[in-house]
């Protein structure tokens, strides 16, 4: 989670960049370091840099790391064409690369392509199972696709080797609880509160999970005591 002062750094640095105040790149790598989600302004000033043979040469080797994020941006902001062309231009450099292979997947999803992607995907993870990075595009597909039972099942999988996502807790437990399974989302819940004791939204939602599982809402005093010690 982006703090409130690394948002406003990058708040700052945007509305240089876009007021023509340079750091293009600088504010392009914050982007990156945060895992802020800004595709549309990554787009236009990674294309910015990419677009001048110039700026691009002065990135060195980060140029590949560009093209990476730039086709992501494109793929988030619906422009799968130049996407193509950056997935097209690290294919050629990086032949046979997972990394080249993970995107060429999420192209893949963006076209609407659900079983090329999913072939691609296990294919991937024939040569490396605990691939973190096409695990997760595994749950977001099947998810997508509206295949809950699957996304279950594949968020388990992942949660048995990535204990300490708290992500994928909190991911498979808002599935658990719009599936009314009270008792398996008090489990994740439980997982959370012992990665972050101290987050009162996990304590909050773990006594509601648990007061719906054994019907303590409006019923049990036991129930009561536990949400309005959590509130």
């Amino acid at each position: 989670m982006v703090g409130a002062a690394e948002e406003a750094q990058l708040n700052r640095l945007e509305n240089q960049v876009d007021n023509g105040g340079g750091g293009a790149w600088e504010y392009l790598c914050l982007v990156r370091k945060l895992k802020a989600r800004r595709p549309d302004k990554v787009l236009k000033h990674g294309l910015s840099i990419l677009n001048n043979p110039k700026a691009r040469s002065n990135l060195g080797t980060e140029e590949w790391t560009l093209y990476e994020q730039v086709a992501i941006a494109a793929m988030d902001c619906q422009r799968v064409d130049i996407a193509k062309d950056c997935i097209s231009v690290l294919s050629n450099k990086f032949p046979g690369s997972t990394r080249v292979g993970r995107l060429e997947g999420m192209l893949l999803e963006a076209n609407g392509a659900w079983a090329d992607a999913e072939t691609t995907y296990r294919r991937l993870l024939e040569e490396n199972p605990n691939d973190q990075v096409v695990q997760k595009r595994m749950i977001a597909m099947a998810k997508a696709l509206g295949n809950i039972s699957t996304a279950v099942e594949y968020l388990n999988k992942y949660l048995e080797i990535y204990m300490a996502d708290q992500d994928a807790w909190r991911e498979l437990a808002e599935i658990y609880v719009s599936l009314q399974m009270y008792k398996q989302a008090a489990y994740c819940y439980e997982e959370l509160i012992l990665c972050q004791p101290t987050v009162p939204l996990h304590h909050l939602a773990y006594a509601e999970a648990s007061s719906l599982y054994y019907g303590w809402i409006g019923k049990s005093t036991n129930g009561k005591k536990i949400l309005c010690f959590c509130h």
